[in-house]
């Protein structure tokens, strides 16, 4: 039936190593057998061969006739489909999914082929999802009191929880990507209240006020904002927001204020307006006392028991407080606000037997005509929860969400704060950095949240073998790092480090795996006051290079030697700038097809330097220092050119793709360049697409975009790669008419197994599609990936499924080699 293909047919089946795939005869015998079934069943193929199917069913199964049953339906119905466990070769059951079909030649039943897919690890990720749903929806999800959400570092908001919801009137959906203006009333806006807002959380860290906020139904409401600042490594990466909806109590007090007005006025409605008074201050949630200035006395408490009175009431701050011991703590509040006669606002912290409560206390003065007579009051609220959902935000700004760890951010400030101590004591400060060996293959053979239980154990092992003193964090991805306070020996550090390097290579048990790996770790010292932490980090950094280069598993201490690593990228860089003149250069071509169609619409030019001595040197390794020497403009120029001839040699139909560097955008000839390339290889402008990332919008700004206008008349085409990776991709879209946008593969890997990455990329195409702007996927890799995002409506497919960039053949032809 194959003819020609078949060995191209079973060279293909041989290598798939995700499903186990398996021939029988007629008889349920197997006669050919996979790699993917060799991973799975624990067979090799000469143990297998002639033996029978049912050998993977349990003896009961065997034993009622499942496995011919199963044979039956298949040869009567053409295939049969079933999940259930199965048995490996050691004995082990695994979860499976099977898939048996009857093979016909001429209408004589010739064999089956049936196909096995483990699926137990997909069941074990499901529970674990939906139990930390489970645990996310209580922690942040449950709070409907107060509107807990992230903003970007340009005001949009990040996230959204269920009491910002309730507040606010937005679901999660019709707000995220949105500026957190629209909160706010028309004249706030216009008066740039919110961008004032956010400058002054720049300059001081924090800004918290009281004001009439907009709800997403046009209904205005008095809120209470706190807006602290996000750092990471000294960058400002967002601000967190906590709002709370305080109309109730703005208007209590309002009503308290207009009552009290009218008590003055009306002196012979006194005893009505009082009973009043009292029902209005007996109801509200807030705690309310006023104090006669002059003598202290307690005139009024709604909560509480007053020494003086001892009218219990029912009070929502716990166990009952006396009005007496608050106005101790707030004894030096009151006299602030008679001298300066301003309201004034502030936090205290009391014990109660409840533990600790945290109390809001606002403090103003009740004027009387005389101005002798004047009395204060306290307005108190219990904002223990806010403060506890504040510490929480904070907490995850500064440590790991998957160990729980100090992050980097936090970790520099140890560093930084060690080395202050250290001062000139002659004392050490170590700093580690360890990178844990072989990780990737984790991920790659047990899968992602293998690797993440790999490291919440590996976090575990290590923070047991330090001391107290020491910080340990995680810096990110597979990387740890310490700090060793106050070492006064180098030998210190190096038994630190020795018994890191030994715990880690115990045997980790994940997923009934036994992992065997180690760390590598990088560790430089220092004494001397001026040292830094980016200088001691950066240190480790290269010791911890050392450490890899040298076989893994050990530790290095940083020495200057080390820094010969920078003569490195010297070499490179002068052997680059011989480079063009020795055509070592060379351009690699990838396939871009119509998503509908599955026709080919173009190729993307990729950029390969083969050294004559080194061999192929990735473009991660010389690029950049292209960028940093200037040399990427004649190399962009060249790239420009030899793409638009290839181009030119292909059907009228296809376009050439190629990548600009935001560096090439420095100069002003960029266009002239592009012309250039045009007019030179006779290339129609609309068969060239020209690829930016968002780095070109952050950088010169108003420049890069005449810039690209300029090119978009030249009639190319501007294609925004790795679109959804940064922090206003969407705002860049409304800032420049794009072509084309490149959903990032990073979104792609994880399309068909997860939700989230599934609904934004259906977000992208949806919006890409509104406004008539043309989509690629890139990294596609599986059948399964091209057929959802067809499904989602993305106009153009790129990866390893559909090729590999290859070379031109001397008729301009282009080879591309399937993944």
């Amino acid at each position: 039936m194959l003819g020609n293909n078949e060995p191209s047919y079973r060279q293909l089946v041989d290598n798939i190593t995700d499903y186990a795939i398996c021939m029988l005869d007629p008889a349920g015998r197997i006669i050919s057998w996979n790699t993917g079934a060799e991973l799975l069943m624990g067979y090799r193929r000469e143990e297998i061969v002639g033996h029978s199917f049912a050998c993977f069913y349990s003896e009961d199964e065997r034993r009622t006739g499942l496995p011919e049953r199963e044979l039956a339906i298949a040869r009567r119905e053409g295939r049969y489909e079933s999940e259930g466990w199965r048995i490996r070769q050691d004995g082990c059951a695994f979860w499976a999914s099977v898939v048996i079909d009857a093979i016909h030649e001429q209408g004589e039943l010739i064999g089956f082929a049936k196909v096995t897919r483990d699926r137990s690890e997909p069941r074990r990720l499901e529970q674990q999802r939906l139990e930390q749903e489970r645990r996310f929806r209580l922690l942040v999800e449950g709070v409907t009191d107060y509107a807990i959400y992230m903003l970007n570092g340009d005001g949009t908001v990040a996230n959204w929880n269920a009491g910002a919801e309730a507040i606010k009137g937005y679901t999660s959906d019709e707000i995220i990507g949105h500026h957190f203006s629209c909160f706010y009333t028309d004249e706030d806006r216009l008066a740039d209240v919110p961008e004032r807002e956010l400058e002054i959380v720049r300059r001081e860290g924090r800004y918290q006020a009281e004001g009439w906020r907009v709800r997403r139904d046009g209904r205005a409401f008095w809120a209470s904002v706190v807006i602290d600042v996000i750092h990471d490594r000294g960058e400002l990466i967002g601000f967190t927001k906590i709002t709370r909806d305080m109309t109730e109590r703005k208007q209590y007090e309002d009503e308290l204020v207009r009552a009290r007005e009218q008590t003055e006025q009306r002196n012979g409605e006194l005893r009505t307006l009082t009973s009043f008074l009292n029902t209005v201050i007996d109801n509200i949630p807030t705690w309310v006392i006023v104090q006669d200035r002059t003598s202290g006395r307690v005139l009024l408490s709604n909560h509480g028991e007053s020494a003086e009175s001892r009218q219990h009431s029912s009070c929502p701050f716990g166990e009952r407080l006396s009005p007496e011991r608050i106005l101790a703590h707030l004894d030096g509040e009151a006299g602030k606000v008679l001298m300066t006669d301003h309201p004034a606002e502030t936090e205290i912290t009391l014990q109660t037997e409840e533990g600790k409560s945290r109390l809001k206390c606002r403090t103003l003065v009740l004027q009387q005509e005389d101005r002798y007579s004047d009395n204060l009051m306290f307005l108190i609220e219990d904002v223990t929860e806010e403060h506890a959902a504040n510490e929480l935000i904070r907490h995850m700004a500064h440590h790991d969400a998957l160990t729980n760890l100090p992050n980097r951010l936090l970790f520099g400030e140890r560093l930084s704060y060690a080395l202050r101590q250290a001062g000139d004591s002659g004392q050490l400060v170590g700093t580690l950095l360890l990178d844990l060996d072989n990780f990737k293959d984790v991920n790659d053979v047990l899968g992602h949240q293998a690797g993440d239980e790999l490291l919440g154990q590996l976090a575990g092992r290590l923070g047991e073998a330090l001391h107290a003193s020491a910080t340990l964090a995680r810096i990110g991805g597979d990387e740890f790092a310490v700090v060793v306070p106050a070492c006064q020996r180098h030998e210190e550090i190096e038994d630190i480090a020795c018994r890191l390097v030994s715990i880690s290579r115990a045997p980790f048990l994940i997923n009934g795996h036994q992992i065997q790996t180690g760390v590598s770790i990088g560790i430089a010292l220092s004494s001397m006051p001026a040292a830094s932490a980016e200088q001691l980090f950066r240190q480790a950094d290269l010791a911890l290079y050392e450490a890899k280069r040298n076989g893994r598993n050990q530790y290095e201490f940083f020495s200057p030697r080390m820094e010969e690593m920078a003569r490195h990228r010297l070499d490179i860089e002068t052997d680059l700038r011989q480079a063009m003149s020795n055509n070592e250069l060379l351009l690699y071509y990838q396939p871009i097809r119509r998503s509908a169609s599955m026709d080919l619409s173009g190729y993307e030019a990729l950029l390969r330097w083969h050294h004559p001595t080194k061999g192929l040197i990735p473009p991660l390794q010389f690029i950049p220092i292209a960028e940093e020497t200037g040399l990427i403009h004649e190399i962009g120029t060249w790239v420009l050119t030899e793409a638009c001839r290839a181009a030119m040699q292909w059907p009228v139909e296809q376009v050439v793709s190629v990548n600009l560097s935001p560096i090439q955008f420095a100069r002003r000839n960029l266009v002239e360049r592009v012309s250039g390339a045009l007019e030179a290889s006779g290339l129609p402008s609309a068969r060239l697409e020209l690829e930016i990332t968002e780095s070109v919008l952050l950088d010169e700004t108003q420049r890069n975009l005449e810039t690209l206008r300029q090119l978009k008349q030249l009639g190319v085409r501007i294609v925004l790669d790795d679109f959804g990776t940064g922090y206003s991709s969407l705002r860049y879209l409304r800032t420049f008419p794009f072509d084309k946008i490149k959903i990032d593969k990073s979104f792609i890997n994880e399309v068909c197994e997860s939700r989230e990455a599934l609904a934004i990329v259906r977000a992208i195409t949806s919006m890409s599609r509104s406004l008539d702007i043309e989509t690629t996927a890139e990294g596609v890799e599986r059948v399964e990936q091209a057929t959802l995002l067809q499904r989602e409506g993305c106009s153009h497919l790129q990866g390893y499924f559909f090729g590999r960039p290859g070379l031109l053949d001397p008729q301009g032809r282009c080879h591309v080699k399937l993944a």
